[in-house]
């Protein structure tokens, strides 16, 4: 009989050696020291000589310059805050300044300028099929090794040392993470793996579990011989913690934690008590570790998370019509990852063309999503300084200039993966205008076999995802989780190539703002921009030894390099020890 869980959100934190996300107890104040001259007074009297005086005057000198380093350490970050106001904020105007070229919204009205050149040029479309030009230079690699001799190398009977139970948060692709690093922590521990709970979180309102997006049999199939993975706590487990997994023994690990300290702090706990819980477990294990955990990472995002059948078949039918609907290039589209949608606007406070109505409904979201987050006194919100620094989220208009000037033509299919976007009715119309052949999962899929997703953010991310990464061509607009698992499985996919445009946008807003520049000099500023998202789809991080800085999960490569060249071979072991556990840890 299956055991009922429950989940609370009264969690108690155990403190263990080593950082934590606590927050420390502030040094003692140092001891007060007295100036430079009382100290000299409070000596008792001697021949000064010439030597001695100018020694002194030296060291009153340092002292007060010393003290007023100090002083200037404060005042010119405050001075700068100062200054960037004056130059971008709404000061500007009052003094007469010029504001800073990308730092308005102006895209809309050089749109309507150009646009006659748009329509009516003539220059030959970019074939999709000749986009990326760059190839991965092959260097002479170390040999893969046996995943047999691996096994009995460093998974020979695992699970001995307990369960690891984590709760993951966030998103598709953050969840992901946490599912992944899990796998990695559960072999660095040697610990057997309870299929990860999914928290609830009020922004992406999303109840799916584990189980409603990825398949749970072929999740444990795949980690079988390396790591065991179970569905739910024995029996006994759950009856000595009367059925509340809140009562079980909850370790607060902070972020990017290293090896040694699960090695140290959490190994210990983990043997006393036989059973342990991570919450939250959002990036809370370092990206370096040894080849062999590095390998769990490969193996847990490239071969045992597949989404669920239900997942796997509608998405392939969407994969399907976008081909369908490419005849004109051969099959192949564009996928755009597009995050303008009201909360992500909110988030970034940034300013459109929407005027005091759209100022109303991005406070009211603010404070609806993130409370007072926004209002605090010591939070600066500069919304010109987001845009010239490329923070804010590209509206459908710009992403359609964008691509019309690397030479997409509007015969190009476009899948566009997104949520609700704001205000669709005025922001996705030039789109559409430019690229008629726009597509979107709602318009792909008849409304009964898209009900059984509705609601469940996640699970609609998981059609987007399979989508995007069957593009000949990814769009990435804004950064996060998203693209970043997205572009590291294409590079998996597609021979280390990422196959993703990934703009400057701290360039594009500078030429978007220019109601001079012509349609010529736009084209040629993006078509520059396309071959530069061309080199950077290939680049490798330099990797030395397991001191790895960049994530895993955006550059696979080198390490999962032998997982991409080979299938994982079933591994033999002895099924009998983690499923007859038995210890005589604390009862």
């Amino acid at each position: 009989m299956k055991s009922k869980t429950h989940y609370s959100t009264d969690t108690t934190a155990v403190l263990l050696p080593g950082p934590t996300t606590s927050p420390s107890p502030p040094p003692s104040p140092p001891p007060r020291r007295n100036s430079v001259v009382s100290r000299y007074r409070r000596r008792p009297r001697v021949a000064k000589s010439l030597s001695h005086t100018t020694h002194s005057l030296r060291t009153l000198a340092a002292g007060i310059i010393g003290r007023r380093s100090v002083r200037y350490f404060f005042l010119l970050p405050l001075l700068y805050i100062s200054g960037i106001l004056m130059c971008v904020g709404p000061f500007s105007s009052l003094i007469g300044q010029p504001p800073l070229p990308g730092s308005r919204y102006r895209s809309h009205e050089l749109f309507q300028k150009l646009w006659l050149d748009i329509e009516s040029d003539n220059s030959s479309a970019i074939e999709l099929s000749s986009v990326w030009k760059y190839k991965r230079k092959l260097t002479e690699q170390k040999p893969c090794p046996n995943l047999t001799a691996l096994h009995q190398e460093h998974f020979v009977s695992p699970g001995l040392n307990g369960f690891l139970i984590v709760e993951a948060n966030g998103g598709l692709n953050q969840q992901r993470s946490a599912i992944c690093n899990a796998v990695a922590v559960a072999g660095l521990l040697n610990a057997i793996l309870v299929i990860p709970h999914f928290e609830f979180h009020s922004v992406w309102k999303d109840l799916s579990e584990f189980g409603d997006i990825y398949d749970e049999d072929h999740f444990i199939s795949m980690l079988d011989g390396y790591v065991k993975v179970v569905k739910e706590l024995p029996e006994a487990l759950m009856e000595r913690h009367n059925y509340n997994m809140s009562n079980i023994t909850n370790i607060r690990v902070h972020a990017w934690a290293p090896v040694s300290y699960y090695l140290g702090a959490v190994y210990s706990v983990l043997q006393k008590e036989g059973v342990i819980r991570i919450a939250p477990f959002a990036n809370r294990l370092a990206m370096s570790v040894p080849p062999h955990i590095q390998f769990l990472r490969c193996l847990t995002n490239y071969k045992a998370l597949r989404f669920t059948s239900s997942i796997s078949t509608l998405a392939q039918k969407l994969v399907n019509r976008m081909i369908e609907k490419s005849s004109s290039t051969d099959g192949k589209f564009i996928a755009v990852h597009l995050r303008f949608e009201e909360d992500m606007i909110a988030f970034s406070c940034c300013i459109y063309d929407g005027g005091e109505a759209e100022k109303i409904e991005m406070d009211s979201a603010r404070q609806k999503a993130w409370r007072g987050k926004f209002r605090r006194k010591d939070r600066i919100i500069v919304p010109s300084l987001n845009r010239v620094d490329g923070k804010c989220p590209l509206t459908p208009l710009e992403v359609g200039m964008m691509l019309r000037g690397m030479g997409f033509d509007n015969n190009t299919s476009i899948y566009l993966a997104s949520g609700k976007i704001y205000h669709a009715e005025r922001y996705l119309a030039p789109l559409i205008k430019m690229f008629p052949n726009l597509h979107t999962k709602e318009s792909l899929a008849t409304l009964d076999e898209l009900t059984p997703f509705l609601g469940f953010s996640s699970q609609l991310a998981a059609l987007d995802y399979t989508v995007c990464l069957n593009s000949e061509v990814f769009v990435t607009t804004q950064g996060g989780n998203f693209p970043h698992f997205l572009m590291g499985h294409r590079r998996f996919l597609y021979d280390g190539h990422a196959k993703t445009i990934n703009p400057d946008k701290r360039k594009l807003v500078v030429l978007l703002d220019d109601l001079d520049i012509s349609w010529r000099a736009f084209k040629e500023q993006m078509e520059d921009m396309l071959s530069e998202s061309d080199r950077k789809g290939i680049m490798v991080p330099r990797v030395r030894k397991i001191n790895r800085k960049t994530s895993i999960y955006m550059y696979p490569l080198p390490e999962c390099r032998c997982l991409q060249q080979s299938h994982v071979n079933r591994i033999s072991h002895n099924p009998d020890i983690p499923n007859n556990y038995s210890s005589n840890r604390k009862a």
